[in-house]
C-alpha cells in the first residue's frame, strides 16, 4: 500500500514540478530585470564598456568622449530624419522615388559624419585606440541587442497581469 501511494506522490511530483517551474522562473527572472530603459545609463554603461574595451587612459577619456558624444548627436538628429521618412509610405510613384533618393542622401551623410569624427577621435587618441573603440561600441550594441531579444522573449512568456 504504501508502494503504491509513493508512486503516485512521484507520478504527481513527476507532472505538477515541470508546470510550476515554467510558471514561477519566469517570474523570479523578470523581478531582477530594470522595469524601464534609461538613456543615460544606457550611454554611462557603453562609455564604461568602451574605456575598458579600449584601455583609455583618463586623460585620453576626458578629450575623447565628448567627441563620441557630439558624433552621436549629430547621427541622432539624420536617424530622427530617416525615422520620418519611413513612417508614411506616399501614394504616388514619384513621391516613393524622392522618398528613397532622401534616404539615400541621408544614409551617405550617416557615412560622412562617421568619417569626419574618426578623423577627429585620430587627433585625441592613436589609431589603434580609435580601431579599439569601434570594434568595443560594436560589441556592446549587439550585446544590448541580445540582451533586450532576451528580455522580449521572457515577455511573451509571462501571464498577463
Amino acid at each position: 500500500m504504501r508502494g503504491c501511494l509513493f508512486q503516485k506522490v512521484q507520478r504527481l511530483v513527476k507532472r505538477v514540478l515541470p508546470f510550476c517551474l515554467l510558471t514561477f522562473l519566469p517570474l523570479t527572472a523578470s523581478a531582477t530585470e530594470p522595469q524601464q530603459f534609461s538613456p543615460e545609463k544606457f550611454q554611462a554603461d557603453m562609455e564604461q564598456f568602451i574605456t575598458k574595451e579600449a584601455q583609455l587612459t583618463s586623460e585620453e577619456v576626458t578629450k575623447f568622449f565628448p567627441l563620441y558624444r557630439e558624433m552621436q548627436q549629430k547621427q541622432r538628429a539624420v536617424w530622427n530624419q530617416m525615422k520620418d521618412l519611413g513612417r508614411n509610405k506616399p501614394a504616388e510613384e514619384a513621391a516613393i522615388k524622392q522618398a528613397v533618393q532622401k534616404r539615400d542622401e541621408l544614409e551617405l551623410e550617416q557615412r560622412r559624419i562617421i568619417q569626419t569624427y574618426h578623423n577627429k577621435f585620430f587627433k585625441v587618441l592613436p589609431a589603434s585606440k580609435v580601431y579599439d573603440v569601434i570594434i568595443a561600441e560594436t560589441k556592446f550594441h549587439r550585446a544590448a541587442i541580445r540582451n533586450w531579444r532576451g528580455h522580449q522573449a521572457n515577455k511573451k512568456h509571462q501571464p498577463q497581469k
